[in-house]
């Protein structure tokens, strides 16, 4: 939904994305950089860059317009070209099977993840993905940022649309996702041997604000069940004992059902990916007591005064980045992925000259220098993708907040021309890839 546009065209169903207004700092999702027509000209601007490597999203209800039943043949080959010319640019694609954009016929049916009959959906439709494009695509993710669906934006991205947000829900939610992800993966272990799946998490790593105990506790148990519980389900196929021990002192052990334990203890990755911006600092004094753990990001979040941050006070730290890189890969001993990284900045340019983001090599610089430490350190890192390589609406739909090497010449509410115009950090990053990485 942030790319493609063609939100009515080529058989397409409605997502839930297809509903949301645009408002003044947002737009909508009808355009985003209409990807669904200038792919040919991205992909050439990928291979002259030097990429050989992207992640793009299948949009289900694209494929699936009612996200179960009759599949659309005219969606499968949009997506068939576009990998057959990265493929053919020398670029590897990387599938991502849901980033939040639940066909809205299953929002309205089913509440979207809260019902187990998405789960089978869920299925069915990642079966016939792996199945059409497996030939081609060796690397694949079930869901974009899947530890989210245990905050309190699991309602929002998984396709919920009635009810009270209750801490059953939100349980169940972050169950049957891990149910989903667990099929799929054991479904290409078992058929498809030669392809590769791995788990994805939005890191949220956290410091604590003081010295004071209580601040290293409530870092240490949100980290817990945030970060550490689904990389268990990923590496181990087990649910966090202390997270299991929290489900039966608030009577949810019922959600963990036998038959799907099985399922999820037959789990195992062929790498860990994650996404890393920033980071935070948790203040134990701002949670009432009686909160959850999976909310004291929120309510426990201060400012860390050592660090610089952008607009939207994003807060930029890579040695928060290099920290993760070693633990994630001390903890699992599996290659490690970080496939999101970037920083979003606001931008605009005069329809003549480029745009100097000094700033913008200047992060990219200092995480990829804090990526070959870790390296050097003894991580197995297989790559770095960079948020992202285009402009696109972020994850709240604001164009203004732009995270790209090159500039789309649109704003929230006038699509202009949508060009596509390299920025200074585009031309900076070509020689840092040309270099590998020896050239920052």
């Amino acid at each position: 939904m942030q790319t493609e546009g063609a939100w009515n065209e080529g058989g397409k169903g409605m997502s839930v994305y297809d509903i949301k207004p645009s408002g003044p700092d947002n737009s909508d999702w009808k355009v985003a950089i209409d990807e669904y027509h200038r792919y040919p000209e991205d992909v050439n601007i990928m291979q002259n860059l030097g990429m050989n490597f992207y992640r793009f999203q299948i949009s289900w209800s694209r494929v699936q317009p009612e996200g179960e039943g009759d599949f659309n043949q005219t969606g499968i080959d949009f997506y068939n070209r576009l990998i057959d010319n990265l493929l053919k640019a020398g670029i590897e694609p990387m599938i991502c099977l849901y980033h939040f954009d639940m066909p809205l016929a299953l929002a309205k049916k089913y509440n979207g993840f809260l019902n187990q009959k998405v789960v089978s959906a869920f299925f069915e439709y990642a079966k016939k993905m792996i199945e059409k494009f497996g030939d081609r695509v060796k690397y694949w993710i079930t869901f974009n940022e899947q530890n989210c669906f245990s905050l309190s934006s699991a309602f929002e991205s998984s396709g919920y649309l009635t009810g009270k947000k209750t801490l059953r829900e939100l349980y169940q939610i972050q169950h049957n996702t891990i149910l989903a992800h667990c099929l799929v993966a054991n479904y290409i272990h078992q058929s498809k041997p030669d392809l590769k799946i791995g788990g994805m998490e939005a890191f949220q790593e956290a410091y604590p604000y003081s010295p004071l105990p209580t601040d290293v506790e409530v870092t240490r148990k949100y980290k817990e069940f945030v970060d550490y519980n689904l990389l268990r389900v990923f590496v181990e196929g087990k649910y966090s004992t202390e997270v299991i021990g929290f489900m039966k002192e608030n009577h949810l052990e019922d959600i963990l059902k036998p038959s799907d334990l099985l399922e999820i203890g037959n789990n195992r990755s062929d790498f860990i990916s994650f996404s890393y911006y920033t980071t935070s600092t948790l203040d134990s004094s701002q949670i009432p007591v009686g909160s959850i753990p999976n909310y004291y990001g929120q309510m426990g979040y201060k400012k860390n005064p050592y660090l610089l941050s952008n607009e939207w006070g994003w807060q930029i730290d890579p040695q928060g980045f290099y920290g993760i890189l070693i633990d994630l890969y001390n903890r699992t001993h599996l290659p490690i992925f970080p496939i999101e990284n970037g920083i979003g900045v606001r931008e605009n340019w005069d329809g003549q000259n480029q745009i100097d983001d000094s700033y913008r090599v200047q992060y990219h610089r200092s995480h990829i220098r804090a990526l070959k430490k870790a390296v050097r350190d003894g991580a197995n890192v297989i790559g770095y993708l960079g948020w992202g390589l285009i402009d696109i609406p972020s994850s709240k739909g604001n164009v203004d907040k732009r995270y790209g090497v090159v500039y789309v010449n649109r704003t929230n509410h006038e699509i202009l021309d949508l060009k596509r115009v390299p920025k200074k950090s585009y031309y900076w990053l070509q020689k840092v890839i040309k270099s590998n990485g020896t050239e920052l």
